[in-house]
C-alpha cells in the first residue's frame, strides 16, 4: 500500500515534458536530471515532490520519444506511482521494466494535492481528501514481481525466466 499526494497534470504529456530535451547532456547523470523532473509541466514538481507522491494525468501520459530516461527520473524523484486514464506503450513498458508502477484509471476524481492511497495488486486507488474510491485496471501479477524486484533486470537477476 503505498500512500502520498497527487501532482495533477493534463492530457499529452509528453517524454519532452517529463526529462526536457535541454538537458540532454545531463543523461548519464540520472540524479542531476531528476532535479529538472517535469519542469515544462510544472517548474516547481522537482522541488517540491515528496517521497511516496503520485503523478495523475489524463490521456496519453509519455508520449513521444522512447526516452528511457523519463520513467528513471520519474522514479528517482521519490514518485510512488503514476496513475493515468492512458498511458504511451514504450513508456508503459519503459515504466515497468525500470520498477515505476503504473495504473490506469479515470482519474478526474484526483485534484492536485489530494491524499492518495494505493493497492497496486487490488487497482484500487482511495482519495483519502474526497473520501473516494477509484478502480484501477489492476497490475498482473508477473509485473507486480517485476516492479517488487526493481525492475526487469533486477527479478531476471534474481529468478532468471519470468514464470508467466
Amino acid at each position: 500500500m503505498e500512500k502520498g499526494r497527487a501532482w495533477k497534470f493534463g492530457d499529452n504529456i509528453s517524454t519532452d515534458h517529463i526529462t526536457p530535451g535541454r538537458y540532454y547532456h545531463l543523461r548519464s547523470n540520472l540524479p542531476e536530471l531528476a532535479k529538472h523532473v517535469m519542469e515544462d509541466a510544472d517548474p516547481e514538481f522537482a522541488k517540491n515532490v515528496r517521497e511516496g507522491d503520485f503523478i495523475v494525468a489524463g490521456e496519453n501520459f509519455g508520449m513521444g520519444s522512447s526516452r528511457e530516461h523519463a520513467p528513471l527520473v520519474i522514479k528517482l524523484s521519490g514518485v510512488s506511482a503514476v496513475i493515468a486514464k492512458s498511458f504511451a506503450r514504450i513508456f508503459y513498458r519503459n515504466s515497468i521494466n525500470i520498477g515505476l508502477p503504473l495504473l490506469i484509471a479515470d482519474t478526474d476524481k484526483i485534484d492536485a494535492g489530494d491524499e492518495l492511497e494505493v493497492d497496486l495488486g487490488k487497482g484500487i486507488i482511495k482519495n483519502i481528501t474526497k473520501n473516494a474510491e477509484i478502480r484501477a485496471k489492476p497490475l498482473p501479477d508477473f509485473m507486480l514481481k517485476i516492479i517488487e524486484s526493481g525492475g526487469l533486470l533486477n527479478y531476471l537477476k534474481k529468478e532468471g525466466d519470468l514464470k508467466v
